[in-house]
Order: structure tokens, then C-alpha cells, then sequence
């Protein structure tokens, strides 16, 4: 038996409020927010239901939903773990050291690129320009930048988060 897809009632009316900021037959122009409400409220990932649901929510074509939840990296298109790590790996940074942050953070946490930690609590994911080069190397983690990261910086972010202590949003 199939588990029907469908956002909470309080969480259906913001979305219909967002939709309603947009002329009548513009409702795709919600598409990103309404992404990131799905992806809150589905378990951290958009799996092909979520997307579809989405799509029907918005009155668009299911492709319409893939299109931009693939091509962002924002939109996570697998479980991740509760503290997705993104870490910054483009020029400026690397140039700073975020290969070196990177490659820590797989040694100490015993996953690569992309994987999530087997208690289900970290993923590690690179990412491209988060537009904090002044203060590389840098990872996003909820909706939070931690910049100037040092392998101590690292090790204290991970230990925050094994506590909770680590707001997302």
C-alpha cells in the first residue's frame, strides 16, 4: 500500500500564498519556493512522488518540477543526513584550502563525496560558488555559513552538531 504524498494542511495554505503572488497562470514562477517547502516537509530529499505531487500542486508538468530541482544544487535528489556539510570547492576556496577541509571531513567522518555518515546524521556534499570567497574556505550547513574553516573550526562544528547545538534554520 502506497503512503499518499500531501503537504499539512498549515503548510498547503503557505503554499497557496505564495502561489497567489503570482499572476493567474504563472503559478510555475512558485516553483523554487515550493520546492524547498516540499524537500522541509518530505524528509530533507525530492524523490520522483514529492516531484509529481509538487507538479500537480503547481498545475505544471512533472518535467517542468525535474528540470529545476536537478540543475540546483540546493534540491537534494537523495536522503541526505540530518547536517548536509556543503562545502564551497570552487577557485577561491580551493585556493584557500577547502580541498584540505574536504578531504578532513571525509577522513573523520569515513564517507566520500556525496555519502551520508551511517548513523544518518551527516552528508557531505561539495558544492560550487556559495559567494563568501572573502572568507574561504567556507561550508553552508542549514541556512548558515561557517567561513575561515580550520580542521579545529571543523571539528568543533561536528561536535556542535552531534549535540544539537547547531541551528539549521
Amino acid at each position: 500500500m502506497s503512503e499518499t504524498i500531501a503537504f499539512k494542511p498549515e503548510t498547503l495554505e503557505k503554499v497557496k500564498q505564495i502561489i497567489a503572488r503570482y499572476p493567474e497562470g504563472k503559478q510555475k514562477s512558485a516553483l523554487i519556493p515550493v520546492l524547498h517547502i516540499a524537500q522541509k516537509e518530505f524528509g530533507g530529499w525530492l524523490d520522483v512522488p514529492v516531484m509529481d505531487y509538487v507538479a500537480s500542486v503547481l498545475e505544471i508538468t512533472p518535467i517542468e518540477v525535474y528540470e529545476v530541482a536537478t540543475f540546483y544544487t540546493m534540491f537534494n535528489m537523495q536522503p541526505v543526513g540530518k547536517y548536509v556539510l556543503e562545502v564551497c570547492v570552487t577557485g577561491p576556496c580551493m585556493l584557500r584550502g577547502s580541498d584540505d577541509i574536504v578531504n578532513y571531513i571525509k577522513e573523520k567522518l569515513g564517507i566520500k563525496a556525496g555519502e551520508t555518515t551511517a548513523d544518518g546524521l551527516f552528508t557531505l556534499k561539495p558544492a560550487e560558488c556559495l559567494g563568501a570567497c572573502g572568507y574561504a574556505p567556507m561550508m553552508q550547513l542549514g541556512k548558515f555559513y561557517h567561513e575561515n574553516l580550520t580542521k579545529e573550526k571543523v571539528d568543533e562544528i561536528l561536535e556542535l552538531c552531534r549535540q544539537g547545538q547547531i541551528a539549521l534554520d
